[in-house]
């Protein structure tokens, strides 16, 4: 019950924080020209298949597949680190662009990229960290077809987050 009302809190801080660049987006000083970096939209696609993977896992895990469980969990847990990682290079392709978070040639939309985008890093961390209890509780052989409740709990963690990003990516896109 406890990951559904933490989940419902970030579903509202996320929703604040989108109200927020809708309802700066009406300034005179808005940027509307600037465009989502084209990592934002690839790291979309991994986080995608990470989701994939995470489901595969549980999958394996389900039938007494303890080893082909592992494997998936291990992936998903690169395709975690990978999005991260490709989060950072949208932050420096919108450098090069000049977009800055802060400072003199920074925009109020260019800020709200990186908080929205910021903020979604944090938690997905936050989702890493959850699979690498759940990657140590599969190792302690915790897991079987019939309780796997730790590894559930985590992958719908990871599955929210998936689906936030989404969600961001398609609102940066279309709302100018």
């Amino acid at each position: 019950m406890m990951l559904w009302f933490g989940l419902a809190s970030l579903l509202m801080v996320f929703a604040g924080l989108t109200s927020a660049y809708i309802v700066s987006s009406s300034r005179d000083d808005w940027s509307a020209e600037l465009e989502l970096p084209t990592m934002f939209y690839i790291s979309a696609i991994v986080i995608i298949v990470s989701s994939v993977t995470y489901i595969m896992a549980k999958k394996a895990i389900e039938v007494n597949k303890p080893k082909a469980s592992l494997y998936w969990l291990v992936l998903t847990l690169g395709l975690g680190v990978l999005f991260i990682i490709m989060q950072f290079n949208g932050f420096a392709q919108l450098v090069s662009q000049g977009d800055y978070f802060t400072g003199p040639s920074s925009t109020i939309k260019s800020s709200y990229i990186y908080v929205l985008a910021g903020a979604h890093i944090v938690h997905v961390i936050a989702g890493i960290i959850s699979l690498l209890v759940v990657l140590y509780n599969h190792l302690k052989d915790k897991y079987s077809a019939t309780d796997f409740l730790g590894l559930s709990l985590g992958a719908t963690f990871w599955h929210f987050l998936d689906l936030l990003w989404l969600y961001l990516v398609v609102f940066m896109t279309f709302v100018k």
